[in-house]
């Protein structure tokens, strides 16, 4: 039993962020990567955190999700929605999109190593915009290094 414990910690090496905005698009980053782009419970999150002003949002998002699934060149890890902790591929995708407004040379290096791609321009440009739609509507997202 103790190997299994390790192998998850192992998988899910990170805490999930303490800030709500970062769980918040955790929770949708997670929905979308497991029920598609369309996932219900993402946009009823969003809906949750954003109230009416939850379409941008949640539109700029699916166009990140769908623009990873498109250019990667390997598969992501993606923790279940009710894991208390985020594996490195998370972590990279939501400190990536927190940097990426104002440290894009950070964000594109980050977002190029995760997906294994040599440049993600239009996935940083993807990025950009999620966070500005976080930040414009008073949910601004800080980068995630915290273990």
């Amino acid at each position: 039993m103790q190997a299994s414990g390790s192998q998850a910690a192992g998988m899910l090496p990170f805490t999930v962020p303490e800030s709500a905005y970062a769980r918040l698009l955790l929770y949708a980053v997670r929905r979308m990567a497991a029920g598609g782009l369309d996932d219900a419970f993402a946009a009823q999150a969003l809906i949750g955190g954003f109230g009416i002003n939850f379409r941008r949002p949640l539109i700029l998002l699916r166009a990140f999700m769908g623009e990873s699934a498109r250019i990667a060149g390997k598969k992501l890890m993606v923790a279940p929605c009710c894991c208390g902790r985020m594996t490195g591929d998370e972590r990279a995708l939501l400190s990536s999109v927190a940097l990426a407004q104002d440290h894009p040379e950070l964000a594109h290096d980050a977002l190029s190593e995760t997906l294994g791609v040599k440049s993600c321009l239009g996935l940083l440009t993807s990025a950009q915009a999620v966070a500005a739609s976080f930040a414009d509507l008073g949910m601004p997202l800080s980068p995630v290094l915290e273990s």
